[in-house]
């Protein structure tokens, strides 16, 4: 894996690299890349979670858009002001090597936010889940990411039973074959390539295995 490669290759795609070798080192990174009294909000992530991200949001130095607990109206309203905050924050599914970020969802607010509305977005990525092509990216979604997401969010799916997407019975399972399960959370697939708006889009790229 050349690392080198991956963060030219995100740059030359509009996309804005940081490399970092532990994750006690995103906090002080992240620190530097908004202001505070800045509306900030965040998809589900593990890695969030695991590098500090997560409780830096809820500090109160930050106008934090959060949705937990909430449902119906509610939820809908915290969905569309995160879609229009300052920094939104998230981790991808994969990285390519081409400097390509893959991303799939099942509400979609996530993927949202990574396309459009917020002013910029900051993945956080663990190494583990850098891939060398978009092919690898979904197979590790099918794999590893959805899986566990599913175990994680409590969904009654095929991949919540049995580890691994049922769509890779198939010989050539193509990208959204999956389950017709209504709690599916492969949805939409976004594949985020060169970027218009120069560096809107920064990943923090962590040398060490970090979530789904």
């Amino acid at each position: 894996m050349n690392i080198n490669k991956v963060m030219k290759n995100l740059g030359r795609n509009g996309i804005k690299p940081y490399f970092v070798e532990t994750k006690e080192e995103v906090v002080p990174l992240v620190k530097t890349l908004i202001n505070k009294g800045e509306s900030v909000s965040n998809g589900g992530s593990e890695t969030l979670k695991e590098t500090g991200v997560s409780e830096l949001l809820k500090c109160g130095d930050y106008d934090f858009i959060d949705r937990t607990g909430l449902a119906g109206e509610e939820l809908r309203q915290s969905y569309i002001r995160a879609f229009g905050c300052d920094t939104y924050f998230c981790s991808s599914n994969a990285v390519t090597e081409n400097g390509e970020l893959y991303n799939v969802d099942g509400n979609s607010n996530r993927v949202a936010c990574i396309v459009f509305g917020p002013r910029q977005v900051i993945m956080v990525v663990g190494i583990n889940k850098i891939v060398k092509d978009i092919n690898e990216a979904v197979l590790r979604l099918k794999e590893k990411a959805a899986p566990l997401n599913t175990k994680r969010l409590s969904c009654k799916t095929p991949c919540e039973a049995m580890g691994r997407c049922i769509s890779l019975n198939k010989e050539d399972p193509l990208m959204c074959d999956g389950c017709m399960s209504p709690q599916r959370i492969c949805c939409n697939y976004v594949v985020s390539a060169k970027q218009r708006q120069k560096d809107r889009i920064k990943v923090i790229i962590v040398n060490e295995s970090l979530g789904y």
